[in-house]
């Protein structure tokens, strides 16, 4: 029998709805985020796609990274990761000249959070929460994390966040720009579902080019900040921090960062 995917693509008029289904969170792993890219080069693609709807089955949008593929790679090059992985897909989903939406609920942390900063609009069901993620196992922000995060915070909530991990919650994320809108949880898949399709009703040409203006004038330099992020992360996954980090997640502890050398990091 053949594995599941963990990407159900189905097109509902002018939307392409992506829905990420690796149980129990929806964790990002090397597959989805290869189904992911095929998913968004077809929306390029295909003229009948007017807008694209990103969500998560089950109880969260996504946790993030899987961490046990990521203990797979331990030792070899995260740049290399990065550069086959969310690099490319964070670029696909800015250079989509078409709305790209993401509707998330429960939580959304780590490289899948950049996932969806990446996206033009985002919907959030009351109750879902909002983590950086990164510096809870020892590692640098990716995903374009460095420059979403703090582009759509401020540089200061998004540093109290980014160095102490806690969550946000819905409603600091709507109050704080990080969301959209807000949904109750019961109404998220109706409402965003049809947020999508109005805006397939719309000029998806004049939309494709307010995209590229945006992106032109906030988000010039991406790639370089995508590629810059890939070095700091080869940096960071290499260090007795990150090995720390992990290893505690895995073993559902608390990290023992100040019991490191002082020169773990190096």
């Amino acid at each position: 029998m053949s594995e599941a995917s963990p990407l159900h693509v189905q097109q509902e008029g002018g939307v392409l709805v992506l829905t990420v289904d690796h149980p129990p969170v929806n964790a990002f792993t090397l597959p989805l985020t290869r189904a992911l890219q095929k998913a968004l080069a077809q929306a390029a693609r295909d003229r009948t796609v007017r807008a694209v709807l990103l969500r998560g089955a089950g109880r969260v949008f996504s946790a993030g990274q899987d961490l046990t593929e990521l203990q797979a790679v331990a030792g070899e090059s995260l740049r290399r990761h990065l550069q086959a992985t969310y690099n490319p897909l964070i670029l696909q989903l800015r250079r989509l000249e078409k709305p790209v939406l993401a509707a998330l609920h429960g939580a959304a942390a780590g490289a899948a959070l950049g996932v969806a900063l990446a996206c033009d609009l985002r919907i959030a069901a009351a109750g879902t929460r909002f983590l950086f993620g990164f510096s809870g196992i020892g590692l640098a922000p990716d995903s374009g994390m460095s420059l979403f995060f703090p582009l759509l915070l401020g540089l200061g909530r998004a540093t109290e966040f980014a160095l102490t991990n806690q969550a946000l919650t819905a409603e600091q994320a709507l109050q704080w720009g990080l969301v959209n809108r807000l949904a109750p949880p019961e109404r998220l898949e109706a409402e965003a579902l049809a947020w999508a399709q109005s805006l397939a009703a719309g000029p998806v040409q004049a939309f494709g080019l307010t995209k590229r203006a945006f992106n032109r004038a906030l988000l010039p330099h991406l790639e370089a900040v995508l590629d810059y992020e890939a070095h700091l992360q080869d940096v960071a996954g290499r260090s007795a921090e990150h090995r720390e980090g992990l290893q505690a997640f895995l073993e559902k502890r608390p990290p023992r960062f100040v019991e490191l050398p002082e020169d773990g990091a190096l």
